[in-house]
């Protein structure tokens, strides 16, 4: 090749070839030429290649792959014209590249930019910058997702602006409240059934004082109890909120402030909801109280507006209350006492109950312990505080009196335990309207029906036996579960200060039995299979053995054991044989021995359940399933629950938990949570109405007779525990159940149940002649109601004798067609005299019930009430029982007590018991 071929087409002289990428190497017909030198972007001059067609960049197409010839191109000819453009046009550095890309001029989209910049839009504009950068553009994989660190740091910065300014404006806008507030004297009112107003109630024992009218020890006292901090804190517990708002977002309990200042803010900010925005708002006010308020100015607030039981808001209404004297005149002995209410009157109140006693005592002690800790007091003091300073009798804190103080007291519990948010010490600050379903001419009938009886059987001059003599009673509509009237004593004025109708603690007796046969028919006995291969569910045509003292069997037919290791025998009111008897004649006349058989022959753990599904409570009124007299009523539920209870059989198996309040309202608002019960069904209707049947039986023919004058169908059971320590009468028509219990106690002195026996004269009492007196006085007056007639019972299940019984009915009992008591039934000999104690071949069979059920211990005298085999010659035991104060209808809690004892009485109840 001669020198002029290989001269340079560029005459400035020799330069060397520009680099260009693979994708740049010149083409022929669309294919890359073998060997060839690196030339030019349009490949060189006379080499193969294409010209770049308008709009379109030379080179391969726009995916890289090699294109064709464009449109009037021959092949070869492209690279002359593209070697003159680039002669013309040098190709950029990669810095003017770079410098390019981020002017948008170049990316990938357009002719010979890089990829990976910015896109170019459409014909080679550049792209739109974004106000976001996420996703990241030019990332890929992770790094496409995480955020850079400006964005995060980005991100902080707005929201931390915005929360300060939000806290802020928060802060600037929330007002401290005036602690007159709260103290502003407002009433409840409360509303019969009828809409009207029955009673006007309000915190009237409060007062407003200074600092300096409080005694620097009761000062010294509260500090130390609430927050020994309070001096020289910030106002804010941290710990405490943050426990305080998980509670309340996971739905648990709700918690108060832990500082004096949070909680005075507590006091006055006077929201009844509990929620996390009204904890924010406490938080902003009592940063706000913190700061503009002085130490002595909140600590006197807190004094001012705090909840000390007894119906008094602030401490100069609590020393009254409490010690009768000012504010002023607390000595630290004193001090520590009402300081320590403020952890819950309820709970601490010394007066309220002895474990409440107890449970005061001790945090008196460690107050007075803390105020040494902190100074506050010396030890010389500390040791002058020897005697609990115990507080004057209480005085009632409202005007109502006679019944109605205790239809308030029923009702505001009910509002209280439906309704957590609404505590006892804010109804003492007033302001509600509580719409009650008590009706004013029952509750009326019903008190009028107790005195008229105490009037004619009561001698006041006999004070050794007919005082302390209590009673109380309870109405439930069937079906619905309203307490429509209530007695609860003699009125708080006259110094009965609890609440007959809710009094737990008393011995139901023979009421119980009801729900054995209900138990029985509904879920069938162990000892025999029905036709489906499960228990057989028995009518109450089925026969079982009366005798006094005969022997108890389990269900697997083996001998029911006492507590003694002796086998247990059940006696009867009085002696005699009385052979094998229906179960409707043992209901009538209230033998003992059939039902505590046939209690067995269930399984006590069938019949604790049904009396739960009946709305007894399983708490410590309940006795345990495996007591062997369970059956015979050693349970002590109140006269409210028992009514309830007992509703189910006129409401034909549906059970409604007992209510006193339909609705409420707070300064004119409705407030949630006062449905009316749902009704539930526990029995089918057949058995309800055969139960019916059964007690309109023992109303009209047996121990309940006295009710026969009334003139209209009425059913019912009595109820009498052992030496008479209780007796009750639970009646009912198609659209009112009333309870009526009876007992003696001192309540002031809380000294335990007393016998009944020589009250009005009667050398025994039962629950046929006192209780049933008062029903039926009552009904006298309201009238049968609306239906008159009970549903005539469906046909149900069969008859299923106990072991040993005849093959025919002529061993039935007959007693006589009036009697006068539950325990003194006249009846004739039966026919064929049955053996108390079966033969092996006549025990029964059937599946077995597990461990033999026993009751109290005894001895082979029969000290507790059981009586072995060889010494037969006194009663079963009661067995053992809880009591206590229950809250309305039940709902709340209370002491405790026992029931022990032996069993003289028909019901084999308990002998004593303490509530």
């Amino acid at each position: 090749m001669s020198e002029h071929r290989r001269r340079s087409a560029n005459p400035g002289g020799e330069q060397p070839p520009p680099r260009r990428s693979d994708s740049e190497r010149p083409y022929a017909y669309g294919h890359p030429v073998e060997g060839a030198p690196e030339y030019g972007r349009g490949g060189p001059a006379g080499g193969p290649g294409r010209a770049a067609a308008p709009g379109r960049a030379a080179g391969p197409n726009r995916s890289g792959a090699p294109g064709r010839p464009g449109p009037g191109q021959v092949p070869g000819q492209g690279g002359r014209r593209a070697a003159r453009e680039t002669a013309e046009q040098p190709r950029p550095t990669r810095a003017e590249m770079r410098k390019q890309s981020r002017k948008g001029g170049g990316g990938a989209g357009s002719a010979g930019g890089p990829p990976g910049g910015r896109g170019a839009g459409r014909g080679g504009r550049p792209g739109k910058k974004r106000l976001i950068d996420y996703p990241r553009s030019g990332k890929s994989g992770l790094r496409r997702w995480l955020p850079s660190w400006k964005q995060v740091l980005t991100l902080f910065l707005v929201f931390f602006g915005g929360g300060v300014a939000a806290v802020g404006a928060a802060y600037a806008l929330v007002q401290v409240p005036d602690e007159k507030t709260p103290l502003q004297i407002q009433s409840n009112i409360f509303y019969w059934a009828d809409g009207t107003e029955m009673a006007r109630t309000g915190n009237e024992n409060q007062q407003l004082v200074e600092l300096s009218q409080i005694s620097r020890p009761a000062q010294d006292a509260v500090i130390a109890a609430e927050n020994d901090t309070f001096r020289t804190d910030s106002g804010i517990d941290p710990k405490g909120i943050a426990r305080a708002v998980y509670k309340m977002a996971t739905g648990g309990e709700t918690q108060g402030g832990s500082t004096i200042t949070q909680q005075y803010v507590k006091n006055v900010y006077l929201s009844q909801d509990q929620t996390l925005s009204r904890k924010a708002k406490e938080f902003f006010i009592t940063l706000k109280v913190n700061g503009e308020k002085s130490k002595d100015q909140i600590l006197t607030g807190y004094l001012n507006t705090s909840w000390f039981g007894r119906g008094a808001t602030g401490i100069q209404a609590a020393a009254q209350a409490y010690y009768g004297v000012d504010a002023s005149k607390i000595d630290v002995c004193q001090g520590a006492m009402l300081a320590g209410l403020l952890k819950g009157a309820g709970l601490y109140d010394p007066s309220l109950s002895a474990a409440n006693h107890e449970r005061m005592v001790e945090r008196w002690n460690w107050i007075l312990d803390r105020m040494v800790t902190t100074k506050a007091l010396s030890a010389d003091d500390r040791a002058k505080c020897k005697d609990f300073p115990e507080p004057i009798d209480a005085k009632t804190a409202t005007k109502t009196t006679g019944e109605v103080s205790y239809l308030v007291e029923t009702a505001k519990q009910y509002v209280t335990n439906k309704d957590p948010d609404i505590t006892t010490a804010a109804l003492d600050r007033g302001g509600y309207q509580i719409h009650t379903t008590f009706q004013k001419d029952k509750v009326d009938a019903l008190k009028k029906a107790v005195d008229d009886f105490e009037s004619a059987r009561l001698d006041p001059a006999n004070k050794e036996l007919d005082r302390n003599v209590q009673i109380g009673a309870a109405s439930v509509v069937p079906g619905d579960g309203a307490i429509v009237a209530i007695y609860g004593g003699p009125g708080v004025e006259n110094g009965h200060f609890t609440n007959n109708a809710d009094a737990a603690g008393v011995p139901v007796g023979s009421t119980f039995k009801p729900i054995v046969l209900a138990t029985a028919m509904q879920e069938g006995v162990l000892t025999k299979n029905g036709p489906d291969g499960k228990p057989a569910k028995i009518n109450p045509d089925s026969r079982y053995l009366a005798d006094d003292l005969a022997q108890i069997y389990r269900a697997d037919g083996s001998k029911a054991i006492g507590d003694d290791g002796q086998p247990y025998h059940q006696r009867n009111s009085d002696p005699g044989k009385k052979g094998y008897v229906t179960l409707r004649t043992a209901m009538q006349w209230s033998y003992n021995v059939p039902f505590v058989q046939l209690g067995q022959d269930v399984g006590g753990d069938k019949v604790r359940a049904m009396a739960i599904k009946f709305g007894l409570h399983d708490d410590k009124t309940l006795s345990p399933a495996n007591t062997l007299t369970l059956p015979l009523g050693t349970s002590t539920p109140s006269a409210i629950r028992m009514a309830a209870a007992y509703s189910v059989f006129p409401a034909h198996g549906q059970q409604a938990d007992p209510y006193s309040v339909t609705g409420v309202q707070f300064r004119g608002k409705d407030l949630p949570n006062f449905d009316k019960p749902v009704l539930k069904t526990v029995i089918e209707p057949a058995v309800a109405d055969n139960i019916t049947d059964v007690l309109q039986n023992v109303a009209k023919n047996g121990t309940g007779s006295k009710t026969a004058e009334l003139g209209f169908p009425v059913a019912g059971k009595t109820g009498t525990s052992d030496k008479s320590k209780s007796a009750w009468w639970i009646g009912y028509t198609p659209s009112l159940t009333t309870a009526v219990s009876m007992w003696r106690e001192d309540v002031a002195k809380q000294t335990g149940l007393e016998s009944l026996d020589g009250t009005g004269g009667k050398s025994e009492i039962h629950g046929g002649d006192f209780p049933t007196e008062i029903f039926t006085r009552y009904m006298k007056i309201i009238g049968p109601g609306n239906p008159r007639s009970f549903t005539a019972p469906a046909p149900w299940g069969q008859e299923v004798d106990s072991s040993g019984a005849p093959a025919t009915a002529s061993a039935s009992a007959s007693p006589s067609t009036s009697p006068s008591t539950e325990t003194s039934p006249t009846a004739e000999v039966p026919t064929e005299t049955a053996d108390p104690s079966p033969t092996e071949s006549q025990r029964p069979t059937g599946r077995p019930s597990g461990k033999p059920s026993s009751s109290a211990s005894s001895s082979p005298d029969c000290l507790l009430g059981f009586c072995p085999s060889s010494s037969p010659s006194s009663g079963a035991a009661g067995g053992t029982g809880t009591g206590g104060n229950g809250g309305n209808g039940g709902n709340g809690a209370g002491g405790t007590g026992t029931t022990t004892g032996t069993t003289s009485g028909r019901n084999g109840g308990p002998g004593t018991g303490t509530g």
